[in-house]
């Protein structure tokens, strides 16, 4: 039983990352203070972005509760 939580939790673990990582910068950065953001981007995937947003959600609650869990079963 726990094997089988110890690899959600990994899975959950790798989902946060690659979904955070996928999702696209929603600042201009230093380059969007000094021209005051004047620049327009291109082919912005609004609807990947939201997707991506509500994935992280949903594989951070995932990886807290399998946490706890895990943290309870070894007590």
């Amino acid at each position: 039983m726990e094997v089988v939580i110890n690899i959600l939790f990994l899975l959950a673990a790798l989902g946060v990352i690659s979904s955070v990582l996928l999702q696209s910068s929603k600042s201009a950065g230093l380059s969007g203070a000094i021209t005051g953001g004047s620049q327009t981007m291109f082919g912005k995937k609004k609807g990947v972005d939201d997707l991506l947003a509500k994935l992280t959600v949903v594989f951070a609650v995932l990886f807290m509760v399998l946490a706890i869990i895990l943290t309870v079963l070894r007590a």
